[in-house]
């Protein structure tokens, strides 16, 4: 099964988020900047969400670069974390509306905690479908990142309680360290810089063992100069074997 429809899927989701969640900044009735005040922690607080979402769509998009295919466990993996990325907007207009009660924020931690898990939970199905000697393992590592992320969002849970400004700054910390993995970018790339140079086998029969230069061997080897005039890699012959010619361009 491919990944196209399930790339395309998710960002349609994640663009809809996006657009619920501006949609719940009001517009102030007066031309005065000074109504603007109250709207700041509003603004902080969507700001702070579109950085999760954001976060979540670039660590999706660099990842499945990676991934060669797809399965049933993928597809509800892939569901479960857009079931909680879907909540944000909520959790978000909730924790604005009662100017950032504890329950609220509580919840909003929740939120991401989910997000987290479910986030980890494709990684996971992903793996397991593809091996841990994958490019994708690879370029994944032990993700100790993740693991800390996790930790900090149970710890900002309960801190909510105590103190939501604190919990808030958790939430913050664990945003200025949730970009995409490099080592992901990094894979990616370089698996696109080598396929395209992959050898290319082609048997030809000779004449003669060990005399590769006839007349069928020419005609088959035209092609491959006109390549190499055009830019491509040189074509080099092996006729090691008993009566075949081996090229590779």
């Amino acid at each position: 099964m491919t990944k196209g429809r399930l790339e395309a899927f998710t960002d349609g989701v994640i663009a809809v988020i996006i657009t619920i969640m501006v949609l719940e900044l009001k517009v102030p009735h007066d031309a005065d900047p000074k109504a603007l005040a109250p709207l700041v922690p509003v603004f902080l607080s969507y700001v702070l969400s579109f950085v999760f979402v954001g976060i979540y769509w670039n660590n999706h998009h660099h990842m499945f670069h990676a991934v060669h295919h797809v399965n049933g466990a993928t597809l509800w993996a892939n569901l479960h974390l857009l079931f909680w990325l879907s909540l944000v907007p909520f959790v978000t207009g909730w924790m604005d509306e009662n100017h950032f009660a504890a329950v609220t924020v509580a919840a909003y931690g929740i939120v991401l905690l989910g997000a987290a898990c479910a986030y980890t939970i494709l990684t996971l199905v992903l793996l397991a479908s593809h091996g841990k000697d994958s490019p994708l393992a690879k370029a994944l590592g032990k993700d100790f990142k993740g693991k800390i992320s996790l930790a900090l969002y149970v710890a900002a849970i309960p801190l909510a309680f105590v103190q939501p400004w604190i919990s808030g700054g958790l939430n913050v910390l664990v945003a200025r360290s949730g970009c995409p993995r490099p080592a992901v970018r990094e894979t990616v790339s370089t698996r696109r810089s080598v396929a395209p140079m992959e050898p290319e086998k082609i048997k030809v029969r000779v004449t003669e063992p060990g005399r590769p230069w006839t007349s069928s061997y020419k005609q088959a080897r035209r092609p491959h100069r006109d390549r190499a005039r055009r830019g491509h890699p040189q074509t080099s012959v092996r006729a090691d074997l008993p009566g075949w010619a081996v090229l590779r361009r």
